[in-house]
C-alpha cells in the first residue's frame, strides 16, 4: 500500500567531515568576521533610527531626551559559522520612569542566543531521525567542536517544551473555523517502552479559502468509534460549531460511527487508495496488476454515469464485478459494499477531486513520520510519539499549498449542486 501514496525518497546522509586537528580554517574566520562587522551595523543603524524616530522628545532646554549611552556588556551568539560576538549600542531615556520608552532591538532580542536556523536544526535533526546520543557529534560536524549548549540535554528540555506546546495547541479555540473538507486517518506506531501499539487519531480540514491545517492530533484506542467521538466533541467543544460538507477517511468503521452522530449531515467519501490496497489483498499476485489498472479506471473516469459513453465510472465498476466476482468473491464483495461512498466525490468540483478521492493529505506526511520512528526502533513512550507526530505535521503544514480551484469551496458552502464536477448551472 506505501507505494500509492506520495513518494518519500529518504535522503542518502554523507558523513560530514570534521575540522582536521590543529589546521586554521581561514575562510571560515574571514566569514564570521565579516558577519560579526556586519551584526554590528545592523544594530547600529537600528538604534540610530530609533534615536531620530524619538528625536522630538526634548526638555525644557531643548536637549534630547532619548539619546546614546555607551554600550551594553558583549554578547556571544551562536551561529551557523559558529560563535560571533557583538556589542549593542544602549539607549538612555531621561524622562522621569512612568513616561520612559524602552527600546529592544528586532535583530538582537535581549535573550537571543542562537541564531533561528539554530533553533530550527535542533528540532529538524532529531525529528529526521538523528538521537539524542548522537546530538554532540552531528553538530560538532555542522557546526565545529566549539557548540556549547547544543548537546542531548539541549534535546530533551525541547522534547520537555514541545509536550507543553501540544497540550496548549489541543486546548486553543476553533470558535469561527470553519472546514469545507476534512479527512481523518489514524496510524499506528511500535511503542518501545509499553507494550502494544499507539494509535495516532489525525484529523486535517480544508479552510474556505483552500488553506489545509492540522485540525486535531490525539492519542486513540486503535480507531474506534468512541476514540473518534470523543476527538469530534472535543472539537466542537472548542468551537468547531459548523460541519464540514464532506469526510474523506479509509473504511474504519469506528470513525464513520462517530461521523454520524456528531456531524450528521456531513458526506462521506471512501478512501480510493485504502480500498485499492484492500481489494488487492483478495487477489493472487498474478492478478493484481491488471485488477489495480481497472480500479484505476473506476475513479479515473471523466463522468460517473453517462449514458452516451463507455468510460464512465458506474460501467468501469461494473465490469470490474463482472470480471472477479465468480473466481474472487471476497475481493468484489470488499469493493461493493462501499460503492456509494467510493463515489461521492463526483458530487464535488472536478477540481478538487484529487485532493477528496483519497486520505493522501494525512497519508504522504506520515511517510515522514514513519521514517523517524524506523530510524529510532520505535518511539520511546506513547505521549512521545504523540509529541512526534505533531511536530513533524506542524513541520509539514509549512509546504502544504492551497487546493486547486480554491475558489469553487464558495459553491460547495453555498449548496450548490455538482454533476460530475460541473456546477448544474454551469452544465446547463
Amino acid at each position: 500500500m506505501a507505494e500509492e501514496y506520495a513518494a518519500v525518497e529518504e535522503s542518502t546522509i554523507l558523513p560530514l567531515a570534521g575540522p582536521t586537528p590543529g589546521a586554521k580554517d581561514v575562510l571560515t574566520d574571514l566569514l564570521r568576521a565579516g558577519a560579526r562587522r556586519l551584526l554590528a551595523e545592523a544594530v547600529e543603524a537600528e538604534v540610530a533610527a530609533w534615536i531620530d524616530a524619538h528625536a522630538h522628545l526634548k526638555d525644557q532646554a531643548g536637549r534630547r531626551q532619548v539619546v546614546r549611552n555607551g554600550h551594553l556588556p558583549e554578547r556571544t551568539v551562536q551561529t551557523g559559522l559558529g560563535d560571533v560576538e557583538v556589542k549593542q549600542p544602549r539607549v538612555h531615556d531621561r524622562r522621569p520612569a512612568d513616561r520612559r520608552v524602552r527600546f529592544t532591538s528586532a535583530i538582537l532580542p535581549p535573550y537571543l542566543k542562537r541564531t533561528r536556523s539554530l533553533e530550527e536544526l535542533i528540532p529538524w535533526l532529531y525529528l529526521k531521525g538523528v538521537s539524542t546520543g548522537d546530538f554532540s557529534e552531528a553538530l560538532a560536524a555542522l557546526l565545529g567542536p566549539d557548540a556549547p549548549g547544543l548537546s542531548a540535554n539541549t534535546v530533551t528540555r525541547l522534547k520537555t517544551a514541545w509536550e507543553e506546546e501540544h497540550d496548549a495547541w489541543s486546548k486553543r479555540s476553533l470558535k469561527g473555523k470553519r472546514y469545507v473538507y476534512v479527512w481523518a486517518d489514524g496510524v499506528h506506531f511500535n511503542i518501545r517502552l509499553e507494550e502494544g501499539r499507539q494509535c495516532i487519531l489525525v484529523l486535517m480540514g480544508a479552510t474556505a479559502d483552500g488553506r489545509k491545517e492540522l485540525i486535531a492530533v490525539a492519542d486513540g484506542y486503535r480507531e474506534s468509534e468512541q476514540s473518534w467521538k470523543e476527538l469530534l466533541l472535543d472539537c466542537k467543544a472548542r468551537g468547531l460549531e459548523i460541519e464540514p460538507s464532506l469526510a474523506v477517511g479509509d473504511g474504519a468503521l469506528g470513525f464513520w460511527k462517530a461521523v454520524r452522530q456528531v456531524w450528521p449531515t456531513t458526506r462521506g467519501q471512501r478512501c480510493w487508495v485504502h480500498k485499492t490496497a484492500n481489494v488487492l489483498d483478495k487477489l493472487p499476485k498474478g492478478a493484481q496488476p491488471k485488477a489495480k489498472s481497472a480500479l484505476h479506471g473506476i475513479y479515473d473516469a471523466e463522468t460517473k454515469a453517462d449514458a452516451e459513453t463507455k468510460a464512465d465510472a458506474e460501467k468501469a465498476f461494473d465490469l470490474f464485478v463482472k470480471t472477479y466476482e465468480a473466481k474472487y468473491p471476497k475481493a468484489t464483495e470488499c469493493l461493493t459494499k462501499d460503492r456509494e461512498a467510493l463515489l461521492t466525490f463526483y458530487d464535488f468540483p472536478a477540481e478538487h477531486w484529487r485532493h477528496i478521492r483519497t486520505t493522501n493529505p494525512i497519508e504522504s506526511t506520515f511517510a515522514t513520520v514513519r521514517l523517524r520512528t524506523a530510524k529510532t526502533k520505535g518511539s520511546g513512550s506513547r505521549k512521545a510519539c504523540l509529541t512526534m507526530v505533531f511536530k513533524l505535521m506542524e513541520s509539514a503544514s509549512k509546504s502544504w499549498r492551497l487546493l486547486n480551484g480554491s475558489a469553487r469551496l464558495q459553491a460547495v458552502i453555498s449548496g450548490a449542486k455538482f454533476i460530475d464536477g460541473i456546477e448544474a448551472k454551469d452544465a446547463a
